[in-house]
Order: C-alpha cells, then sequence, then structure tokens
C-alpha cells in the first residue's frame, strides 16, 4: 500500500488549497480517507470523549445491515424460483427477462432447493439496484460537496444501501435513480447535508416513489422478481381475508387458481415475499443488537416501537370491527410482517432525524408504533404503516425534545427556586 499512499501524497498540492485542482478537493479527500486512515493529530489540550466517530458509526450500521443484505438476496432468489417452479407446473406462461440469461448464462437453475441458484438469482437483481443508488446518489453528494468545498461525508454509505433494502427487487432501474436523487437532494443537501436533515432520507426517496409511480412499489404484481406472477405481501394479504382467517392466512391466491399459507414463523424467519431486505423479523433483531451493542442504536426507541405497536395492537383488538378483519391481527403478527422490525431498527432509530433527549426516545418511539398500527389498521387499503409512521416522527421529534427539555427546567426551577 506504500506505493499507493506516496501516489496520493504526490497529487495532494494540487488539490490543496492555491492548487490547480482545488474545486475538486472534496474528491481527494473523500477518496484519501477511503483507502486510509487520516494522518491528521490534534495538537494541544484536547478532550477525547468517545473513540468512534463518524466513519466508524456508519461503518458499523453497515455491518449490521449486512445480515439482512446477504439473506434479502437469498429469499429474492427463492421466491422467484418457487414462483416459477410453480407455474411451470401449472403450466402458466412465464417472461423471462435479462437477469435469467445472465442467471443461465452462467449455469445455474431455478431450483429452490439450491442455495446458489436463489443467492445468485436475487443478487442478479439486487446488486443493479445497488450500484444505481450509490453511482446517483454519491454523485448528488459529490456534486454539493464540491460546490460548498466541504469534505464528502460518509453518511450516505448507510442511506444508499437502506434504500435498496426498501424497494422490491423488480423495480425499475431508473425509478431507483429519481428516487434516491431526489431523497439526497430535497432530504438532505437542502438543509445543508450531514447532519442537519430532520427526515430520514432513505425513507423520504421511498416515499416519494411510492406517490409518485405507486405501480411499481405496490399491489401485488411487484413483490416476486418474476413477471407475470401476482402474489401480495403477508400484510397485503391481511387486509383482504375474511374475519377469522387472520391467523393462518389461508386464504391466499394466487393468480393460476392455487392457493398457499402463511405462518408465523415464516414471516419471522423472511421467507415470504415483501421488499428485498425488510422480511426478516429474525435478522433486523440480530441487526439491533449489534447496534445497541455498539451504542448507536438507541435501545429506547425501539423498545418505544415495540411498546407502541403492542398497546394499539390490544386496545384494536378489543374494540373489533365488523367488516375490517385487520382489527384481529394481534401484535405478535405485527411485529413481524411488512417493514415494521427493518424500521424500528435501522430508520426509526436514525440519530439526526430521531429525537435526542431520554425521555423524548420513549415518547418518539411510542409514537411510531402507534401511527404504524393505526394506519395498517384504519386504512387497509395502505398496508404498510411504518414508512409513514417514520416520517411523521421525524416531523415531531424537535416539538418532543422541546417539551421534555422545558419540563425538565421548570422541574428544576420549582425544586431549587428559594
Amino acid at each position: 500500500m506504500k506505493p499507493l499512499r506516496d501516489a496520493f501524497d504526490r497529487v495532494h498540492p494540487l488539490f490543496a488549497k492555491g492548487g490547480i485542482l482545488e474545486k475538486a478537493y472534496p474528491v481527494y479527500e473523500a477518496t484519501d480517507t477511503f483507502l486510509f486512515t487520516p494522518g491528521e493529530t490534534a495538537e494541544g489540550r484536547t478532550h477525547v470523549r468517545d473513540g468512534i466517530d463518524l466513519k466508524r458509526m456508519m461503518i458499523m450500521v453497515v455491518v449490521a445491515l449486512i445480515p439482512v443484505t446477504l439473506f434479502g438476496m437469498w429469499n429474492t432468489g427463492y421466491q422467484a424460483n418457487t414462483a416459477i417452479v410453480q407455474m411451470t407446473e401449472a403450466d402458466v406462461p412465464i417472461e423471462y427477462d435479462w437477469h435469467n440469461t445472465v442467471h443461465t448464462a452462467i449455469g445455474l437453475g431455478h431450483d429452490p432447493g439450491n442455495f446458489l441458484d436463489n443467492f445468485v438469482y436475487g443478487a442478479i437483481y439486487f446488486l443493479p439496484i445497488y450500484i444505481v443508488c450509490m453511482f446517483v446518489g454519491g454523485h448528488v453528494e459529490m456534486v454539493f460537496s464540491v460546490l460548498r468545498g466541504h469534505e464528502i461525508n460518509e453518511g450516505f454509505l448507510v442511506t444508499g444501501l437502506l434504500f435498496p433494502l426498501t424497494l422490491p427487487a423488480s423495480i425499475p432501474l431508473w425509478q431507483v435513480a429519481v428516487g434516491i436523487a431526489f431523497g439526497v437532494i430535497v432530504a438532505k443537501e437542502v438543509f445543508g447535508g450531514t447532519g442537519r436533515n430532520f427526515l430520514n432520507i432513505a425513507l423520504t426517496a421511498r416515499a416519494f416513489l411510492y406517490f409518485s409511480y405507486a405501480g411499481d412499489i405496490s399491489g401485488d404484481k411487484v413483490w416476486t422478481a418474476v413477471d407475470g406472477f401476482s402474489g401480495a405481501t403477508a400484510l397485503g394479504q391481511m387486509a383482504v381475508v375474511e374475519k377469522g382467517a387472520i391467523e393462518s392466512l389461508s386464504q391466499v391466491q394466487y393468480v393460476w387458481g392455487e392457493t398457499g399459507e402463511i405462518s408465523w414463523m415464516s414471516a419471522f424467519l423472511g421467507t415470504i415475499q415483501g421488499c428485498v431486505g425488510e422480511t426478516s423479523a429474525l435478522l433486523c433483531f440480530v441487526g439491533a443488537l449489534i447496534l445497541i451493542a455498539t451504542g448507536i442504536g438507541s435501545w429506547r426507541i425501539m423498545s418505544g416501537v415495540v411498546l407502541g405497536v403492542i398497546g394499539t395492537s390490544l386496545l384494536l383488538n378489543f374494540v373489533g370491527s365488523e367488516t375490517n378483519a385487520m382489527f384481529e391481527v394481534p401484535f405478535y403478527w405485527h411485529l413481524v410482517i411488512g417493514g415494521l422490525a427493518f424500521g424500528l431498527v435501522f430508520m426509526a432509530t436514525d440519530p439526526v432525524s430521531a429525537s435526542m433527549t431520554e425521555k423524548g426516545k420513549w415518547i418518539y418511539g411510542g409514537l411510531i408504533g402507534f401511527m404504524t398500527v393505526l394506519i395498517r389498521v384504519i386504512n387497509p387499503a395502505f398496508p404498510e404503516g411504518i414508512m409513514l409512521a417514520i416520517l411523521f416522527g421525524n416531523v415531531f421529534a424537535p416539538l418532543i425534545d422541546y417539551f421534555v427539555v422545558q419540563a425538565n427546567v421548570r422541574r428544576r426551577v420549582a425544586r431549587y427556586a428559594s
């Protein structure tokens, strides 16, 4: 690595202040610090409060996302290969695209029992989404950094992975580019960049796609990477089943007439249809342990969301409804279906857009849990509530913190008043 280090040192004057490439310094600095540890050290009287910096924090979030990412690629292939086998046995015509061409060109088949067949087929769908997201979003970040003359922050490493994991594998790549560009510009850069956004960037980008191109990010034809396959997510299926059938989801029906069943355990493990990285509550829990152990994710926010979901679910179960079967959904189903587990672990805990006070984190998490269940149950036409619930919580986070701080001030004034 020393020759590479020497090469960077030789061209450094070109990018330093006064150099002919001064405007491109953010690009040089980002590449340098990505490959090497920064050489600057503090001088004089310094106060080190923590050994973790922004880069280490973002890297740890990426590490926590690795299990759901790898499983998401496998499950994408598993769901697709299972659908292909079922459609072939039922003599349903299948329209293949370039993903299948690449898959077969390397000598793989569509056996849902074969790990390699599943993982590679899913990776062929996911990796282009991730690459487009990183390329477009990264260039938006670079342009703003050059124009403002500051360093390129590592925050996009997390956003660039979170956003693809919240999308269906079949989404058009041009929509990925438009969505991430909107999210980075509108939710982040217009407010000053990393650390100044009050909305979660990945969720803002997803919300933009949801309301702009709903047909490609919702419904029952986008969740399985097979053209012509129709099958809603577990949450979408719950919204249309009859009363009393919630527990087994035995009324699930595929486009060619066959029926299937989703168990709670399959939803917990993640072997169901859904967005690429959101199906496995188990691996989201693993990610939660990593974030909590490293002090990056707030256990108070996560616990607040869970308590909000449990309390609201029990209340709606008690109230009941003669026409809406979603009132029957128990809390333990809510916790494993949809993107709730993924959202509460990786997005609700965003340290920039979440509440910062200790009491405020409980209130913030509880509000998100309450809103998630309320949206899911009261409006079955919009089955996934965690996205809007977190964005709603982001908007109220500063207000929550304000009232918590003011309450502390009043309490201390009353305690020490003479």
